[in-house]
């Protein structure tokens, strides 16, 4: 399972429920890594999605408390372990956690991968992922070279487990 993000130089990722960045290279390389393959995300990241749909061409897995939650074109678990599990269904696929914050933290143990594309800038983030770099369980394995994006410098970095 990979957890797939961009984040600030402090690792913040969004503020008010929505993106810190605008950032077409990061979307298409989301979108193409992404397509084929599930999806886990928490209920409000599905509903910052427009229209609050589910991303076409993946299996969307939403994980919430909430037992009344039953959108069109998603499938529903109420933990980590049950997501877990629904994503072990779809074994020819690969499986990426698509946030919020909550979420990350929650599927991290899961995890044996991290996609984060570094954007080199500040941001007032009031949402973080998981700091990589600082922690000695992860690696950084490969990384792209710096990429303009939009007015910012990126950078694809692909963490794994040690």
């Amino acid at each position: 399972m990979t957890i797939i993000a961009h984040a600030s130089k402090n690792w913040g990722i969004g503020k008010d429920n929505d993106l810190m960045f605008r950032l077409p290279q990061d979307m298409k390389f989301f979108r193409e890594t992404t397509s084929g393959g599930v999806v886990i995300m928490g209920r409000k990241t599905l509903e910052s999605f427009p229209n609050q749909k589910p991303l076409p061409n993946r299996v969307n897995i939403v994980i919430t408390k909430n037992n009344d939650f039953t959108p069109d074109g998603v499938i529903v678990a109420h933990s980590a372990e049950e997501a877990s599990n629904i994503a072990k269904e779809y074994n020819d696929r690969k499986v990426f956690v698509i946030g919020g914050a909550m979420i990350y933290d929650l599927m991290l143990p899961y995890c044996s991968k991290a996609l984060i594309t570094k954007v080199f800038a500040d941001s007032d983030a009031d949402t973080f992922i998981h700091n990589f770099d600082a922690d000695s369980d992860w690696e950084l394995f490969s990384q792209s070279d710096d990429i303009a994006d939009n007015g910012y410098t990126i950078r694809f970095c692909e963490y794994r487990r040690k």
